[in-house]
């Protein structure tokens, strides 16, 4: 999708997750840092380039919750409702997209 990657494992995300302002509601097994925001969870390229093209004011981050069936990397023969939150630098979350089941 056009990013350059520095993969590092962790045994415990919670510290990272805690100091980049991901509430904990938001939380999923991925977390990520581009351009000052995270990225947490199963988060649809578009929405990454989206967030980066709009670059909103007051942002921490985007999250996709948990692991929900049919969101990137989770493709099942099930698939599950799922939005992509924005997080305010407060932890405020308000909806950025939404993916329905087919």
């Amino acid at each position: 999708a056009g990013f350059a990657v520095e993969l590092r494992d962790h045994d415990d995300l919670a510290p990272i997750k805690q100091a980049m302002g991901v509430p904990r509601s938001q939380a999923s097994c991925h977390t990520a840092e581009i351009d000052g925001y995270f990225v947490e969870g199963h988060v649809p390229f578009e929405q990454v380039h989206r967030l980066l093209r709009e670059r909103p004011v007051g942002v921490a981050g985007i999250a996709v919750p948990g692991m929900p069936l049919g969101s990137p990397g989770m493709e099942a023969d099930v698939q599950h409702d799922y939005d992509v939150n924005l997080i305010g630098g407060a932890g405020s979350v308000t909806r950025y997209a939404s993916y329905p089941a087919d």
